[in-house]
């Protein structure tokens, strides 16, 4: 093979020809147990599993949501109004209905054109795989008091993974599907806009689609002088590192999908920008060679580091799993409170022995990371 051929595969190809490894420095704070809080536990016979969370305006009261077996059924909520150190269940609160949406709920506030701020729960199906698609439950009055809403009748494998408002008060969702909304491949990314406050949706459009790789679980983040948009995205092959895209225009359009840093390899990738602007993004870990994969990380890094795919400031195993199979956990909630605190909430297998998985979030400060992980 010519000098000339080698070099031209190993730029367009450079996997084939660099083993992944890891290239930033860990901080491991998944023994530190003071920090943890199970908000449900798993029993020998009930698996607590893919918990997302909100947190409201006072940055201390949380919801959580979060269904019965791997991506079984919904019913579950949780509240906290200290910040996550002690939570209350909602359950018996919520409308009968709600115990028949399936697969991963996910949680919300959207405010409307009325400017009256909503809570809302979105669910993948209702009654069956095949049933009608994203049924939700809605309050109006800070999730004192819920009701059932109509599906929005989407085919999706599971509901909006992400929200982001938009400059012009609308708001944009995102979610993923196969072939006729089954979970198998080839995968793709779709977006749908309400303008009314999440009532109604306008009809979705594919804006990721990837030859040879399933992009899914996307997650929407700004830039942080706000004229751009960016989204991470899991790539279901695993072959490869995760994928991400940026939009200047609101999403109207979007920029091809292209390869993570190494770093920021994984599954369900939830975050928040730092005060300092950089940010925060946790995950399962499922980078090739990582010494945590599988595990519950966090990725911190700035927005230029995540956009020139370099590595970043550091890497945090947040919590431990137990679990054999190294892609059951990981499904996050993370919430930057009032007090700079910064909770993040999964489920996964929490200790060894014959309990299932259970819902379980751990706190820290930036500072007490940074400085364990920056470098001198």
């Amino acid at each position: 093979m010519k000098v000339s051929l080698l070099i031209t595969l190993f730029v367009a190809f450079p996997a084939l020809y660099a083993e992944e490894s890891p290239d930033l420095r860990l901080v491991d704070l998944s023994g530190e147990r003071d920090r943890h809080t199970i908000i449900a536990q798993g029993t020998p016979e009930i698996y607590q599993g893919h918990p997302t969370t909100v947190s409201m305006s006072d940055g201390k009261t949380i919801f959580c949501v979060w269904c019965i077996n791997h991506g079984g059924a919904a019913g579950p909520m949780a509240k906290s109004i200290d910040g996550g150190q002690s939570w209350r269940r909602l359950d018996d609160s919520l409308p009968p209905g709600y115990s028949k949406h399936l697969n991963c709920p996910s949680i919300y506030r959207i405010t409307g054109p009325d400017g009256k701020e909503r809570i809302w729960v979105f669910s993948a199906a209702l009654g069956t795989r095949s049933g009608p698609g994203m049924p939700s439950i809605m309050s109006e009055d800070s999730g004192q008091t819920w009701k059932e809403m109509p599906p929005l009748g989407f085919p999706c494998v599971m509901t909006f993974s992400s929200i982001m408002p938009l400059k012009d008060g609308s708001y944009l969702g995102l979610y993923h599907k196969g072939p006729d909304g089954r979970d198998r491949a080839p995968l793709e990314v779709l977006q749908t806009i309400t303008k009314d406050g999440g009532f109604t949706w306008s009809e979705p459009r594919v804006v990721a689609k990837v030859e040879g790789k399933n992009p899914c679980e996307p997650f929407i983040f700004r830039s942080p002088d706000g004229r751009d948009l960016g989204v991470l995205m899991r790539e279901n092959t695993h072959q490869g590192r995760s994928l991400m895209m940026f939009s200047k225009d609101e999403g109207k359009t979007w920029g091809k999908p292209v390869d993570t840093a190494w770093g920021l390899t994984g599954d369900r990738h939830v975050g928040v920008r730092l005060p300092d602007g950089r940010y925060i993004f946790a995950f399962r870990d499922q980078a090739i060679g990582s010494p945590t994969r599988g595990h519950f990380v966090a990725w911190v890094g700035s927005y230029a580091d995540l956009k020139s795919g370099k590595g970043g400031d550091y890497r945090i195993k947040l919590l431990h799993s137990h679990a054999k199979r190294t892609s059951d956990c990981g499904y996050p909630g993370v919430e930057l409170l009032s007090d700079g605190s910064l909770l993040f909430t999964t489920y996964l297998k929490y200790q060894p022995g014959s309990e299932k998985h259970s819902v379980v979030s751990t706190r820290l400060k930036i500072s007490e990371t940074d400085a364990r992980g920056l470098r001198e």
